[in-house]
C-alpha cells in the first residue's frame, strides 16, 4: 500500500529535481542527461504513455510520451513543441508543495493542491496540481500530471 511517507518523498524528489534542471542550463550536455533521467526516474514514460498537462501549455496542451515531456522542461531551438521556454529553465531555487488531498488504493494514488516555485528573485509562483502515482518496483512514478495556474477574473 502506498503511503502519505512515500508521496511526500516523491514530491520532494521531483521539486528537488526541477530546482536541479535549473542549475544545470549552463553545461547543456549534463542538463539533458539529468533531465531525461528525472524524467525516467518520476515518470513512467519508459512502459507507457504519461496524461501529462504542463501548466504553461496553450498551443500543445497535453504531452502524453517523452519527448514532448522533455520539450516543456528544456525548451530550446530543438524543442518538440514550438511554445516551449523551457519551463525548468527559470531557474527555480525552490518548489514546496502544499497537498490539499489524497486518494490512496493499494498500488494508485492521487495527490492534489499547489506547490509553489521561488525563482531567484524570491517570486514565489502558486500553480495547482494533481499528480497520479502508482508503485513500480518499490518506487512512486507518475503516469498523471496536470498542472495550472489558479484561475483569476
Amino acid at each position: 500500500m502506498i503511503t502519505k511517507s512515500q508521496i511526500h518523498e516523491a514530491q520532494r524528489k521531483w521539486g528537488d529535481g526541477i530546482v536541479k534542471i535549473g542549475t544545470l542550463k549552463d553545461n547543456e550536455s549534463e542538463c539533458l542527461e539529468f533531465t531525461k533521467s528525472f524524467l525516467n526516474t518520476l515518470y513512467d514514460f519508459e512502459n507507457n504513455d504519461v496524461l501529462f498537462k504542463p501548466t504553461k501549455a496553450a498551443e500543445e496542451q497535453f504531452r502524453p510520451n517523452f519527448q514532448m515531456a522533455l520539450s516543456y522542461f528544456l525548451g530550446g531551438s530543438n524543442s518538440f513543441c514550438s511554445e516551449d521556454e523551457g519551463f525548468a529553465m527559470k531557474p527555480w531555487v525552490d518548489v514546496k508543495f502544499a497537498n490539499s488531498g489524497f486518494i490512496i488504493e493499494n498500488e494508485r494514488a492521487i495527490a492534489m493542491g499547489n506547490y509553489f516555485f521561488t525563482d531567484s528573485s524570491g517570486v514565489v509562483v502558486k500553480v495547482e496540481y494533481t499528480f497520479g502515482y502508482k508503485l513500480r518496483n518499490g518506487n512512486l512514478v507518475i503516469d498523471l500530471h496536470h498542472s495550472s495556474l489558479p484561475f483569476s477574473l
